[in-house]
């Protein structure tokens, strides 16, 4: 069976603007890249809900990045971070 080759949409970097660049820093980075960093930043502060595992609960720089939420599921998170990402 041949490998599956990456998506290459996934791979192109994407810029996170100035509210996402505060979490994953500001350099230009694969969509892949960006969701590891974003979750390495939930897991280093504790911010994944200890009883609902699927939601996040948001710290002051995640906030401004979920639109003022302070708690959004991981499939919210997605679309939410996609909105910080310059064309």
């Amino acid at each position: 069976m041949a490998k599956r080759k990456p998506n290459a949409a996934f791979m192109k970097p994407v810029q996170p603007d100035d509210v996402l660049s505060a979490v994953v820093g500001s350099k230009p980075l694969p969509r892949t890249e960006l969701t590891k960093k974003l979750w390495d930043y939930i897991k280093k502060n504790g911010l994944q809900d200890k009883k609902v595992r699927t939601q996040i609960n948001a710290d002051a720089a995640l906030k401004a990045v979920f639109g003022g939420k302070a708690k959004v599921s991981m499939f919210e998170m997605t679309k939410l971070v996609s909105g910080h990402l310059k064309k």
